[in-house]
């Protein structure tokens, strides 16, 4: 399963990594990779992770950063 996160907060390469580490510690990701520049982020995961764990883990990374949208790409 592959999904897009629509996010705020991203400014530079540390912020990209800082989400993609989050990301990559929910179960079942195998792989995330931020653009600060589009403000997304790209996820494959397993089927049994939902689109409310990649956002709580967007949301979780810091305090600047949101996950506005959550889709399947």
């Amino acid at each position: 399963m592959n999904y897009i996160i629509k996010t705020e907060g991203l400014m530079c390469g540390h912020c990209d990594a800082t989400v993609e580490t989050a990301l990559l510690n929910v179960v079942g990701v195998t792989d995330a990779d931020a653009d600060h520049e589009a403000q997304t982020v790209t996820v494959e995961c397993s089927d049994d992770v939902t689109p409310e764990q990649l956002a709580e883990a967007v949301n979780g990374a810091g305090e600047k950063f949101r996950a506005l949208s959550v889709q399947e790409a």
